[in-house]
């Protein structure tokens, strides 16, 4: 009888041991939607990197680099002035460039190439952030699906070895699933989090630049267009 009472308890302390191993269980316990997540994270991440970049670039003082121009064009030395947009980076140096070279054309030929510009410029400055959105949107439907799967890794431990009947498990053994759907859960709703707060912000700066492009066209139709410094544009 005693032989039988220490096999019982040598068995019962190995399998509070492989309990409480956290080695090589805890490595499956992310699960495939949390690694997916991890990478959906990080091309989000680059993509808020690049653009808030861009954005630091391009973005200038357009009040300064427009009073600049202003005083070239005054003393009639055209080429200087496009040497000063040719040195400034930007949608806005961009358009008055534009407007100075089809100055010869009339105020309707200026606004329409200022018109095109901006139709180009524009989409260069919301490139990628439909994929900021489309991540806010999909990363907690991604949480969701690993949440899904974690909870089915749980049941998959509670299937006897008859692969048909069901009954219970060792908590350690249901670890793992539990884990995976906290995991991909937490994740999901945080990938989420910062890419629809990165995507505002992102949109703020893109509205910016665009109401310095308005101005700064408004402004290059006058001066090419010979308008005093005071006289509003026709409406």
């Amino acid at each position: 009888m005693s032989w039988m009472l220490l096999a019982a308890a040598a068995g019962s302390n190995a399998a509070a041991l492989r309990t409480a191993d956290p080695g090589p269980a805890s490595a499956s316990s992310f699960g495939i939607m949390f690694w997916v997540l991890i990478l959906v994270s990080a091309a989000a991440l680059a993509v808020v990197i690049e653009r808030v970049l861009h954005f630091h670039r391009v973005q200038i003082d357009s009040a300064q680099f427009l009073a600049g121009v202003r005083n070239v064009l005054r003393r009639d030395n055209v080429i200087e002035a496009l040497s000063i947009c040719d040195a400034t980076r930007g949608p806005v140096a961009r358009i008055v460039k534009a407007a100075i070279l089809n100055r010869d054309g009339g105020r309707a030929r200026v606004e329409e190439v200022i018109e095109e510009i901006g139709q180009i410029e524009v989409p260069r400055l919301e490139h990628n952030l439909p994929f900021l959105a489309t991540v806010a949107q999909v990363a907690p439907l991604l949480g969701l699906m690993g949440t899904l799967f974690g909870f089915a890794a749980v049941f998959r431990e509670l299937r006897r070895p008859d692969g048909v009947s069901y009954g219970y498990a060792a908590p350690g053994e249901m670890f793992d699933g539990l884990m995976q759907s906290l995991y991909a859960a937490a994740l999901g709703i945080g990938i989420a989090a910062f890419c629809y707060a990165a995507y505002n912000y992102l949109v703020h700066r893109v509205n910016l630049i665009v109401l310095d492009m308005e101005r700064a066209s408004r402004e290059a139709v006058r001066l090419t267009a010979g308008d005093s410094e005071g006289t509003p544009p026709p409406a």
